[in-house]
């Protein structure tokens, strides 16, 4: 297939920055798309159309024209948080030819001297701030791609809000043009409160005096989150993570949420798990929309309503967590029904109602039983003992690739 499609990394240096096929490309095409910064750089000498980006921004004028030759701009290189990496999921790879520019992260690197492999690269463009709670670490270091000139100011109140205020900021804006300028800081006395628009902000994390420390690992203390006590508890959490067993990519229903414990731990797992939280109870809805922004994971998707009816129309999951509706009638059959075959469906019960009908469920469905008992040890009198929390029976099940009956 000849690629229709040329997307082309500009950068601040523009046209002059080109190479010899981006340049070729551009003078011969009949259209360009870009963003009106970036169609600005182009030189009187390119003859083709212009047609900008709407607003807000979709790929549609570039789709509608599908098989049509033409241009695309974008910054630096279109595969880094860039308009090549959207195009490329809804294309053939051989419908494009991408020829990128020295991203601006690779630009900043240069700048700094920080080895790429060794540092974290994320983008606020169009997200939220909060995506940063998860990657902020003693020693990390941080290329952040800015949405505007109020990001960099965004992102140092979040490191004091954490207890990072000891940390050393970059700001580098316009890198590669001749208008490319450097504000150097501290996050805990930061107080530029807008610099120019087009700008990388660089984070080297140094904790201060109170750091709020958020280990990588699942089973995040209690007090991390904002509940009402319908939280799984950190060992229990630890425990039903590991049988969930989450895998990059992945889907999970957390069924009966509370307040988005385990959902947001499966996220924190890898950058491209993701999860549902599924919960009737208002108070607890705002409960995971605080739980998710604190802890780094804001892209977790909040179903207000009660199971099994919430989960109608919603994609069907890689994994299930069901922690609280066990005995809801249709809460168990709907969930099998919709896991995705070789699926785990994993589903915690306190009660005995409950327990029964987990042991049911596994008489006809297979799948492992475990009663969990979790000690503490207490005061009693001068001395301590052992208190034990309820006994927690935990189903863990996989769901068949090819079910029973099928050809």
């Amino acid at each position: 297939m000849t690629p229709w499609l040329a997307v082309i990394g500009i950068g601040e240096d523009g046209y002059a920055g080109l190479g010899k096929r981006a340049r070729r490309a551009l003078l011969e095409t009949g259209l360009i798309v870009g963003a009106p910064r970036q169609l600005a750089l182009l030189p009187p000498c390119i003859r083709a159309d212009r047609l900008e980006w709407p607003r807000p921004f979709s790929l549609v004028p570039v789709l509608e024209r599908r098989g049509t030759p033409l241009c695309v701009l974008a910054s630096g290189d279109p595969m880094l948080f860039g308009v090549g990496a959207s195009l490329a999921r809804v294309l053939d790879p051989a419908e494009m030819c991408v020829l990128p520019a020295p991203s601006s992260c690779s630009l900043a690197a240069a700048r700094l001297g920080w080895a790429l492999q060794e540092l974290t690269q994320l983008s606020v463009v169009a997200r939220p701030v909060a995506v940063l709670n998860h990657h902020v670490h003693a020693g990390a270091r941080l290329l952040i791609l800015s949405n505007d000139g109020k990001s960099p100011a965004a992102i140092a109140a979040l490191l004091r809000e954490r207890g990072f205020e000891a940390s050393r900021l970059s700001v580098l804006e316009h890198l590669g043009s001749e208008s490319e300028r450097r504000i150097d800081g501290l996050a805990g006395s930061w107080s530029v409160e807008e610099t120019a628009a087009l700008n990388l902000v660089a984070v080297e994390c140094v904790p201060g005096k109170q750091p709020r420390h958020l280990p990588q690992t699942s089973g995040l203390p209690d007090d991390t989150y904002r509940h009402d006590g319908q939280l799984t508890k950190r060992d229990m959490r630890a425990i039903t993570l590991a049988r969930l067993a989450p895998l990059p990519g992945q889907l999970l229903w957390d069924v009966g949420a509370g307040c988005g414990s385990i959902g947001i731990e499966w996220m924190r797992a890898h950058p491209n798990c993701r999860a549902i939280a599924i919960e009737a109870d208002e108070g607890r809805q705002e409960m995971i929309l605080h739980n998710r922004e604190a802890l780094g994971v804001p892209a977790l998707h909040l179903v207000a309503g009660a199971a099994p009816q919430a989960l109608d129309g919603l994609e069907s999951p890689d994994a299930i967590f069901i922690g609280g509706g066990v005995t809801v009638p249709g809460v168990l059959e709907q969930c099998w029904e919709r896991l995705k075959p070789g699926g785990r469906l994993v589903a915690n019960a306190v009660t005995i109602q409950s327990e029964a009908l987990l042991v049911g469920w596994r008489e006809r469905h297979g799948g492992e039983l475990t009663r969990i008992v979790i000690a503490q040890a207490k005061p009693l009198g001068n001395f301590d003992t052992w208190r034990s929390a309820l006994p927690i029976t935990l189903l863990d099940a996989v769901k068949p690739l090819v079910q029973e009956g099928a050809l």
